[in-house]
């Protein structure tokens, strides 16, 4: 039982580092989709409210900026839990965003969309970080 537990912990910890890289590429392919095409963005996913393409740009920076970190910790264990931890906090915060706006978009069924893929992110992000740190713990 105890072989298996180990077995399991190490399939675990093995993930960590695909995940965060496909993590850091989908996010480094959002943030220059919103900073190449800002109105494009804003008409198949962020129908919120009025266009600013300043405000869509200014908003990639934050998602090419994580994508990065995301790769770095993909290949740094150390900067895992902290990358993590940042990530999984801002999408439960984006997720509360979307849910006081889901009635704002236009096609309606995008706010309910954006909200649940939004929250699985955050869920597998969320996964990730208690790998990551119990893998930290049961290293020291």
């Amino acid at each position: 039982m105890r072989q298996e537990a180990a077995e399991h912990a190490r399939t675990r910890r093995l993930a960590l580092r695909p995940a965060l890289g496909a993590l850091g590429v989908g996010h480094l392919a959002l943030g220059a989709t919103m900073a190449l095409s800002p109105r494009g963005f804003f008409d198949s996913i962020a129908t919120y409210g009025a266009y600013n393409d300043h405000y869509i740009r200014d908003t990639s920076t934050f998602y090419l900026a994580l994508g990065a970190v995301m790769l770095v910790a993909a290949a740094r264990s150390s900067w895992q839990v902290p990358v993590l931890a940042f990530a999984t906090l801002e999408y439960l915060l984006h997720v509360v965003n979307h849910l006081w706006d889901i009635g704002d978009s236009d096609p309606g069924w995008i706010g309910p969309f954006n909200a649940v893929t939004l929250a699985l992110v955050g869920v597998l992000l969320l996964w990730l970080l208690r790998t990551a740190a119990r893998r930290e713990d049961g290293a020291r």
